[in-house]
């Protein structure tokens, strides 16, 4: 019958419940204890047997063989037993058989029953206890030592050997002598040295570690191949045992295998042998690079439990038993650790074990150390930066969303923030699929059937299988699978930030919130325009928030009907209302970073919606950035202008500002906050003749441009450098946080000073006689005699 009983699967193993698995187990360890337990019960008996054996001194067999096979015993031991007169011949046959054997000799000869034979009920103990004979206990037991026997014509003889008895008071002795004498030899003094000779000694030592790192460096560089395992023995020096040299050369031990793994990594990922792989015989130099790829990988993989050692023992300020390294040395240790990773992180995001980075990453960059949530905050933007695809982003993105959620929102607004860096725009989709090859469309079936000969279609299905290998061995991702992995990288990012605005609003969390929506808002479903903008109204009206938080509503509002939501049909006159509101509470000092989010804002509400914007609004916002730019610093006053001169062009009969004659009724009302009603257009832009004469150059240019009604020809036109460039650009130009001037201030050639000679300063002709005699003097110097003057003193 066939064995039709299989091996159950990975997944069968996995659904087997864990009582199963206990009682295997347990089986298991009874059945070693059960077979444990018997064999000690036979050795116990075959001790006890060869002991008895031995004591009871039996006759040896040639004398057996002398005696009488019927010899009559005179002392019935049972009354079953039947004399040897009277046995067969048979049985005395078996009988002198039995004596040639061993187990006779083991046997109680005063017995006939056989060897086997269990002991009966009715069998009496004290008769049993007597046939043992007795021993003196003046001597002790000796202990034996049961060698291997002895074969010859006879049969089998026991060997044994008394075990040697140890002299333990001489033992004793003997020990407390070395003790003495080990004493002795820690009592002589060790050679003192001096503080420059331990410098030099620690020195040499150094330099002899670092020229073994160095040469096992470069000769894994050389050739990673044939040197791949001395890379063991370069990680085998991060526990050097040296407390004068531990610290600093498991520093350069690390960073040193850090740049190996980053030069000798494939740029691709290696994946386990199949057993199949390992049972088909290949070739030489595939031999070769398996060894390879196998041993990278798993000193690969060392290396990282290394460094997460190191991290893991800082944070627990826990210390080796060696007591090798200070608690303050490990601090160095784990900053080292984290930089190795970080680096890692960007330089092999497709090398194996890169999720197990992002997993030991990720949490430090919520560190209490600032050293250590920098560097890990900045090798993730960095990483967001570079990837193309999106395979590092996403598993980067789930575990901080992970994360977040963990800590219930309890994390540092740096952690989110690192979501502006993600390379999610229509621009960078677009100049990314710029590379990507072209989708090949293949003919169908019937197709070919109709439009090609036999022959032809031959060809074609052989032409497009080599198409399809070419395409394979470039490896190029197509644009549907990149926008796959873009599109599930935003949904983690929106769901992140969609918690935080509905379970804490009150969350250090928000403003990061808030920036990242107005960054990813054209990228939102339309399903939750209208949800998300009655959010971000109440949030504003609710008061709690900063001036920067709701700037970041508004500009979140704005992109999100500047998008998608052109469709919507949505009037956002509050958040209008909101910003007119509230420009002058911005800070006219050097902290002034809001006015790059207001310009944004200004770009979004009027230069990118002119149809949905009315003239008395345009004309309110035109008079009122006018007046700021008269009281902020010169990048942020030539930003607002330069927004002035978006609004003049973009909206007609905006030059009604340039003009001093009223037009209507009204008087302009500058302290309300209606920009539809405080009546604009019945006031003039005076602040630009200030502003023409502002010691900045380039605000004097936009100034006399605007006074101009902002022309994009002729003699009042902007230079082409200032022209083309947006708000926020030439906020950014001619920002001032390097302590710079720019444009540079011309240097102004000092002025000659007349030459001044020391005698012209004294206009009396007697006073300088009496000068000049005194400079001509030689002045003597004579010795003091202080004794003579105290004498003279003295009598005096």
């Amino acid at each position: 019958r066939k064995n039709t009983k299989r091996v159950p699967s990975f997944r069968k193993l996995l659904r087997t419940s864990q009582i199963k698995l206990d009682n295997k187990l347990k089986n298991k360890q009874y059945k070693q204890k059960s077979a444990a337990k018997k064999y000690r019960k036979e050795q116990k008996k075959l001790r006890e047997a060869v002991r008895d054996a031995v004591s009871r001194k039996p006759f040896p067999l040639e004398e057996c063989k002398k005696k009488k096979v019927a010899r009559k015993w005179e002392e019935k031991e049972e009354e079953d037993a039947l004399p040897l007169d009277m046995m067969d011949e048979d049985d005395l046959k078996l009988m002198e058989d039995l004596a040639q054997k061993a187990s006779f000799l083991t046997r109680d000869l005063s017995s006939n029953e056989p060897v086997h034979v269990k002991k009966r009920k009715h069998e009496s103990v004290i008769e049993k206890y007597e046939k043992v004979p007795r021993r003196l206990q003046t001597e002790p037991e000796k202990e034996l030592i049961h060698l291997l026997p002895i074969k010859d014509k006879s049969g089998i003889i026991p060997q044994t050997v008394e075990k040697p008895v140890l002299n333990v008071a001489h033992d004793e002795e003997e020990d407390t002598e070395d003790m003495e004498e080990a004493e002795d030899f820690n009592e002589e003094p060790l050679p003192v040295l001096t503080p420059e000779e331990m410098a030099a000694q620690r020195r040499q030592k150094l330099q002899e570690r670092k020229m073994h790192i160095a040469s096992l460096a470069s000769a894994i560089l050389s050739e990673p191949d044939s040197n791949i395992k001395k890379l063991k023995e370069l990680r085998a020096m991060l526990m050097e045992q040296d407390p004068n040299v531990a610290v600093i050369v498991r520093k350069l031990v690390m960073v040193s295998l850090m740049e190996i793994f980053k030069d000798i990594a494939p740029s691709y990922k290696i994946r386990p042998l199949t057993e199949a792989e390992k049972a088909a015989k290949v070739k030489k130099e595939t031999q070769k690079l398996r060894e390879f790829e196998e041993g990278l990988v798993s000193q690969y993989k060392f290396y990282l439990e290394n460094l997460e050692q190191t991290i893991k023992d800082w944070k627990q300020r826990k210390l080796k038993k060696s007591n090798v390294i200070s608690l303050k040395a490990y601090k160095g240790l784990a900053e080292i650790a984290v930089k190795c990773l970080c680096e890692l992180l960007v330089a092999l995001p497709h090398f194996n074990f890169h999720n197990n980075i992002i997993v030991l990453i990720v949490p430090l960059m919520n560190d209490p150390s600032k050293m250590i949530s920098e560097l890990c905050v900045e090798a993730v933007k960095k990483l967001f930066k570079q990837d193309k695809l999106g395979y590092a982003s996403l598993g980067v993105v789930k575990v901080i969303s992970g994360l977040v959620r963990g800590r219930n929102y309890d994390v540092r607004p740096e952690v989110l923030k690192v979501f502006l860096h993600l390379r999610i725009k229509e621009v960078e989709l677009q100049k990314d699929s710029e590379d990507v090859a072209p989708k090949k469309k293949f003919m169908t079936y019937k197709e070919k059937r109709k439009n090609l000969s036999r022959m032809q279609r031959k060809w074609k299905k052989a032409e497009e299988k080599l198409e399809r290998e070419l395409l394979e061995a470039e490896a190029s991702e197509s644009k549907e699978k990149k926008l796959k992995l873009h599109t599930e990288t935003l949904n983690i990012v929106f769901v992140t930030y969609f918690r935080i605005l509905k379970k804490a609003q009150k969350s250090p969390l928000l403003p990061a919130v808030l920036e990242g929506l107005a960054k990813f808002a054209h990228l939102i479903n339309v399903e939750f325009f209208d949800d998300l903008l009655i959010v971000l109204h109440s949030l504003i009206a609710s008061g709690d928030l900063s001036y920067r938080e709701n700037l970041h509503c508004v500009l979140s509002a704005f992109h999100i009907l500047s998008g998608q939501g052109d469709v919507l049909n949505i009037d956002p006159m509050k958040f209008y209302t909101h910003l007119y509101k509230t420009l002058f509470s911005l800070h006219a000092g050097g902290t002034n970073e809001d006015i790059e989010i207001v310009l944004q804002c200004l770009d979004v509400m009027f230069a990118k919606r002119r149809k949905q914007v009315s003239q008395q609004r345009a004309l309110a916002f035109l008079k009122r950035l006018s007046i700021l730019a008269l009281h902020v610093l010169p990048n942020s006053s030539v930003g607002i202008l330069a927004t002035n001169r978006v609004f003049m062009q973009t909206f007609p009969r905006m030059d009604l500002l340039l003009d001093n004659e009223s037009q209507g009724s009204g008087v302009y009302l500058p302290e309300l906050d209606e920009p539809e009603h405080c009546n604009a257009q019945n006031t003039a832009l005076w602040e630009l003749h200030l502003l023409q004469r502002h010691y900045h150059p380039t605000v004097q240019k936009f100034a006399s441009h605007l006074i101009a009604g902002a022309p994009t020809e002729g003699s009042g036109a902007l230079p082409l450098d200032l022209s083309q460039r947006s708000a926020t650009e030439l906020f950014e130009i001619y920002c001032m946080k390097g302590m710079t001037f720019n444009p540079p201030v011309a240097s102004v050639t000092p002025r000659r000073k007349d030459t001044f000679s020391q005698m012209d300063s004294f206009v009396d002709e007697e006073l300088n006689k009496q000068l000049q005699q005194h400079l001509s003097e030689t002045v003597t110097h004579k010795p003091l005699d202080f004794a003579k003057h105290l004498k003279e003193s003295s009598l005096a």
